[in-house]
């Protein structure tokens, strides 16, 4: 068996779930992977004058999660806002919070007894701090969030849309007490103030503002995703048991292995799940619409990740129609020279698919460039432009040491009308350069991905699920042989995560996965030759790639075999030192 052949048993993440799925759950376990965030909480709670900033992702369920996070503080005492004076009778009032509850004569005028709230949408001054409500007789303090609760979360976006509030409330933080107009008493500020936003925007806050520096030092940022070799699969289970109860469903034992499969898919990693609460109720909520019941099992789950592929999927459709009318022209059997199939992965935003590429490459005499059509005709973005780079490194560190090259090689991808970035293809180039130089076919029925470092090593891509499921998806259209397959980053297998349908083949012996290490491996797969290894004296066996190559540089440099045989002289010579 090829060494480089990955067996089904590494293409999707293996599980050990729990017989049931209704173990008992809280609102804490909502908390799962997030001990940055709980430590950060706890610190919080037992300094007087710092507050936090709570850095969360697009997929967290603030609500929920606030309700989890304040379980793990220290229940605080009630507080009671009363009005005070000093025994001189033209004493100004004052207020104070205290914990006892005063004597009935004295007045409360505001008691803070709410653990927490959260300030979303249009926020309004009163919002925070209060306002006064004037009767017939008297005025009466109606208190805000802040002299409300132990705890006050606020989004940073809506508080950045209102200039005033902002600024307001980094005057508060600093005097540390706040008024409701001229005539009242400063009101002193009695409780944590956390504010939620992004992490980019804790980092240019910080630079930008130095009021917020000096209030908001403690930073507790979310994790978007659980570590499998930390916390074991019967936490997520209650994980989710947490948002299934939000959302009114109970989840089957059957339908946790579905879900535990698209969590790892978000993430792309077979150890890991994925975090993001909103994608998860909204699936939960969806299934229970198709099913029409309260419990989910694993069809119901399948139908929803079903249905969800179908609302977005429209792009890919179109795609594999203009392959399968043969507009876009990429063989997937016999061999070509100068010819390879690359993967690529398309992201409209909402949905992420992979695409075949087809990369065609020629050689000619010259200067010893390698050109890059993309970048000359402004296709290709920088990285991709670094992975070309890259590539023409490993060129001339093989075949360029002594020498300079006498050849000039266009490099493209054809048929493609929009830009391309990334080094993913820098593999495919490779190899692809190296048939067009030696004149030797490539194996039309494998694709390639990855990309590489100076020294041939082959390095991680992203993508890899798409990349691979897209060039199936391709061959079973057109029938599947048993030859076709997909070259791949041996770094890459951890992220595996593939449809049933292409394991199944696998399985089969219908289709191929290799995981390589060095580009070698990979010329070899492709050509059905070894590369070849270089002796002293930097030369390759003919009846090798590499070997093949080197004459064809050496035909371009105008050598022939008598200046070949005067070459390994002077070489001699020059080691004797002699010249």
């Amino acid at each position: 068996m090829n060494s480089t052949l990955l067996p089904s048993a590494k293409l999707a993440p293996q599980y050990h779930l729990p017989d049931s799925s209704t173990c008992a759950f809280f609102p804490s376990h909502l908390l799962l992977g997030q001990e940055r965030v709980v430590d950060t909480f706890k610190l919080m709670s037992k300094i007087d004058s710092q507050h936090l900033f709570l850095a969360d992702f697009l997929g967290v369920d603030r609500p929920l999660f606030i309700d989890a996070l304040v379980t793990q503080a220290n229940t605080p005492s009630s507080q009671y806002l009363v009005a005070t004076k000093k025994l001189q009778e033209d004493s100004e009032i004052q207020f104070k919070w205290q914990q006892t509850l005063p004597p009935e004569h004295v007045g409360i005028i505001a008691k803070q007894e709410s653990l927490s709230c959260y300030l979303q949408g249009t926020i309004r001054r009163a919002d925070l701090l209060g306002r006064m409500l004037k009767t017939d007789k008297s005025s009466v303090y109606k208190p805000g969030a802040l002299a409300s609760n132990h705890f006050v979360f606020i989004c940073l976006a809506s508080l950045w849309q209102r200039e005033n509030l902002w600024d307001l409330l980094m005057q508060i933080l600093h005097d540390g007490f706040y008024r409701i107009n001229n005539e009242l008493a400063p009101i002193p500020l009695n409780c944590k103030i956390i504010l939620v936003g992004s992490g980019l925007s804790y980092s240019q806050l910080r630079v930008e503002d130095r009021n917020f520096s000096r209030h908001f030092p403690l930073l507790a940022e979310m994790s978007n995703e659980v570590d499998l070799t930390q916390h074991p699969e019967s936490a997520y289970v209650q994980w989710l048991n947490v948002l299934a109860h939000a959302e009114s469903v109970e989840l089957e034992p059957p339908s946790l292995l579905p879900i535990f499969w698209y969590s790892s898919r978000l993430v792309e990693h077979q150890q890991r799940l994925s975090l993001s609460m909103l994608e998860f109720r909204q699936l939960l909520g969806q299934a229970k619409a198709y099913c029409g019941q309260s419990a989910l099992n694993a069809g119901a789950i399948a139908k929803a990740l079903e249905k969800l592929t179908f609302r977005h999927n429209s792009s890919e459709v179109y795609s594999a129609q203009s392959f399968d009318d043969n507009f876009i022209n990429l063989p997937t059997k016999g061999a070509m020279v100068g010819q390879i199939n690359a993967l690529t992965v398309i992201d409209t935003g909402d949905y992420t698919y992979g695409e075949p590429a087809r990369i065609t490459s020629s050689v000619h005499y010259g200067d010893g460039e390698v050109a890059d059509i993309e970048r000359k005709s402004e296709l290709g973005g920088n990285i991709h432009a670094k992975g070309m780079m890259i590539l023409s490194a490993c060129l001339y560190r093989i075949f360029g040491r002594d020498a300079p090259l006498h050849l000039n090689a266009n490099i493209v991808f054809e048929q493609s009308y929009q830009e391309i970035d990334g080094d993913s293809a820098s593999l495919a180039e490779y190899c692809c350069l190296m048939s067009a130089i030696a004149e030797q076919p490539i194996i039309q029925s494998l694709a390639v991905t990855g990309a590489l470092d100076q020294f041939g090593n082959v390095q991680a891509i992203g993508g890899v699920n798409e990349k691979i499921e897209g060039f199936f998806n391709l061959c079973q259209r057109r029938g599947l042989s048993g030859e076709q397959g997909v070259i791949m980053p041996k770094a890459n297998v951890l992220q595996l995560n593939l449809e049933p349908a292409v394991i199944e083949a696998i399985d089969k012996g219908l289709f191929h996965i290799h995981a390589i290490e060095h580009m070698d491996q990979a010329v070899e797969l492709l050509m059905q030759m070894p590369a070849g290894i270089a002796n002293e004296d930097n030369d390759f066996a003919p009846d090798t790639l590499y070997g093949l190559v080197q004459q064809r540089l050496d035909k371009l440099a105008g050598q022939d075999d008598d200046d070949v045989q005067l070459n390994f002289f002077a070489k001699l010579l020059a080691r004797l030192h002699i010249i």
